[in-house]
């Protein structure tokens, strides 16, 4: 082993790097774990380190020296400094993890693989990217944990395994529930419609004819203010011609233009009696509609009243009255 040892110490000071990492790694696999002086494996863990940083191997680097630095107090001083310096340049490309794990003897895998010996804290060194960090116990249930490792980084978890639950009675088979058949089978529910009931339909009826006969009432009453605007006009051209008279229209023939004036005349009653009628139609029939909502129809199967109309007054600048709205 010592030949190994010398091999690589000179390896190392030519800068032939691969062939001392050879060297170191044969060296301290010739050692005995339980026999070997400590301060012999701690010294080749750090050479190994330092030849695997020099050979960009950051992760494997960084791990041979961290394990090398546990045993920092059997080491020679310069020894420690030398490992301590590589330690945080590896550590530098790599992430680190800090992973604690309850119960103690549970295995850990990295990415499917054994991390070393169980352990109740593990300081494990990741390359860069996401990996899958699995712990296992018998009688406990699995935990599972994704991480995503940043170079020069510390992550930090804790994974606790719960025991699994252990059930001593055989559960009966589910029953199966009875579901109704024929007209008693339930019906996927739909969103009310304001056509579902006779009176719902009426109001709706109700609230366009008022609204038609109220819109055409107006538009015959202003039909009507603009005949009587012309009559107006063509009676006082007639009368102020100088060969006029109050008595001329008694008997003047239909063409003539007093028969035009009777013509915008009976024009004019016509529409202002059809729109005065029309309004009040339309207004009685809203008002019917409005007093159908105070109505508790719930003995024809709707529902009350008082559950389906808010009222609520309303101001303005120059008019006052009340905002009716309600649910058919």
């Amino acid at each position: 082993m010592k030949d190994l040892v010398r091999r690589g110490q000179k390896a190392r000071a030519a800068g032939r790097w691969t062939e001392a990492y050879e060297a170191y790694k044969a060296a301290f696999e010739a050692t005995d774990a339980a026999s070997s002086p400590v301060a012999e494996r701690a010294e080749l863990a750090g050479e190994i380190g330092l030849c695997e940083l020099a050979l960009r191997r950051y992760r494997d680097a960084a791990e041979h020296l961290t394990q090398s630095l546990e045993r920092r107090e059997v080491l020679p001083v310069q020894l420690q400094r030398r490992f301590e310096v590589g330690q945080v340049k590896a550590a530098f490309y790599v992430g680190t993890l800090l992973l604690s794990v309850d119960p103690p003897d549970a295995e850990v895998l990295i990415d499917g693989k054994p991390v070393a010996q169980a352990a109740r804290s593990y300081k494990v060194f990741l390359e860069p990217g996401r990996h899958l960090v699995r712990a296992r116990a018998p009688g406990r249930e699995e935990a599972l944990h994704s991480i995503s490792a940043v170079a020069g980084v510390e992550h930090e978890i804790s994974m606790q395994l719960p025991r699994a639950a252990v059930s001593g009675v055989k559960e009966a088979p589910a029953t199966p529930r009875q579901t109704p058949t024929g007209a008693a089978a339930a019906r996927p529910a739909r969103a009310a419609s304001p056509w579902d009931s006779w009176p719902g339909a009426l109001r709706i009826t109700g609230i366009a004819v008022t609204t038609a006969g109220i819109s055409a009432g107006t538009l015959l009453m202003i039909r009507a203010g603009k005949i009587d605007d012309d009559l107006s006009a063509r009676r006082d051209r007639l009368l102020s011609e100088p060969a006029a008279s109050p008595s001329m229209c008694w008997q003047a023939p239909r063409n003539s233009p007093c028969g035009e004036l009777r013509r915008l005349r009976d024009a004019r009653n016509l529409s202002g009696r059809a729109g005065v009628a029309t309004v009040i139609a339309g207004g009685v029939i809203g008002a019917v509609t409005a007093a159908s909502f105070f109505v508790d129809l719930s003995f024809l199967g709707g529902t009350p009243a008082r559950e389906r109309v808010h009222v609520s007054p309303v101001a303005s600048g120059g008019e006052l009255g009340a905002r009716i709205e309600g649910l058919w």
